[in-house]
């Protein structure tokens, strides 16, 4: 019973460097991203070659960088304890390449006069797909496995002893999970796209629905280390790294919503109807 993933990881080496299917997966979800950037533009979006090449050279840079930086603040125990490892790409977060890339888009749009809002909107579908095709290489690579269960038909079987997902237990298909979950989100970005306005409430929703659901699905997901405990009204909360930053980019992200859309409304132009005077006029002259 169960789904067997008996995948190598590992699809080749290269002298003492190993190539893994989650790298070459994350490596071909950026290239989705950037083809469905490019073909917007194709189609009429109000942006530039230049501008999307522009962020891209800053945007995979700043999500590498980032990325590497919240899996070394997850695992802080052993990397301070082996620093010559920090610098590396064998750990990277998909939650820290969506924040940095973001993050470095946004610097790079404030220095060239891009509309950061627009962009985002236009590549948020983008944006889904890669992710899409990255958490495939989870899925393969074993790590962000769930919890142990061992009454679920589609539970999650890790075979290969170069997997980082526990050997020959059933667990939680949470990776499976994602990609069904993100596969639903660019079903209703696309179907209602014309309905995000204004500009920038589309990517902020994607964003928010998404560290809504990376709260919920840390409960089903093990092998965490690095919590931060919470004791509310007595109360001992228990909350990972991706949950913790959930929570706020969720806050931020809705609460954004709400500003710009009562912004957008406040600045409509109010059409007034006519005096009752002119109506009754215009009711005896028709």
């Amino acid at each position: 019973m169960g789904i067997h993933i008996n995948i190598n990881p590992v699809l080749f080496t290269f002298g003492g460097l190993e190539v893994r299917w989650y790298g070459v997966m994350m490596a071909l979800g950026v290239a989705i991203l950037i083809l469905w950037a490019f073909n917007q533009v194709r189609r009429g979006a109000k942006l530039t070659y230049d501008n999307l090449l522009g962020a891209a050279l800053v945007g995979i840079p700043s999500g590498i960088i980032f990325s590497r930086l919240l899996h070394v603040i997850d695992l802080w125990s052993y990397y301070s304890q082996n620093p010559g490892q920090i610098i590396g790409g064998e750990g990277l977060t998909i939650y820290g390449a969506i924040l940095g890339a973001a993050l470095g888009v946004w610097i790079y749009s404030r220095f060239n006069k891009l509309n950061f809002s627009y962009l985002a909107d236009v590549i948020t579908p983008g944006i889904i797909l890669a992710q899409m095709l990255g958490r495939v290489g989870c899925l393969i690579n074993g790590c962000c496995y769930g919890t142990a269960i061992y009454n679920l038909p589609f539970a999650v079987i890790y075979e290969m002893p170069n997997s980082f997902g526990p050997l020959g237990i059933p667990t939680q298909p949470t990776v499976a999970y994602e990609i069904l979950f993100l596969a639903a989100l660019f079903a209703v970005i696309m179907i209602f796209r014309s309905k995000f306005k204004p500009a920038g409430v589309q990517f902020l929703f994607y964003l928010g629905m998404y560290s809504v659901w990376r709260i919920g699905i840390g409960v089903l997901r093990a092998g965490l280390t690095n919590f931060i405990d919470w004791h509310v009204v007595g109360i001992h909360i228990a909350l990972e790294q991706a949950q913790f930053i959930g929570i706020i980019t969720a806050i931020i992200s809705f609460s954004l919503i709400a500003y710009r859309v009562r912004k957008a409304k406040s600045a409509s132009p109010v059409v007034e109807p006519p005096p009752a005077t002119e109506i009754e006029s215009e009711s005896k002259h028709g």
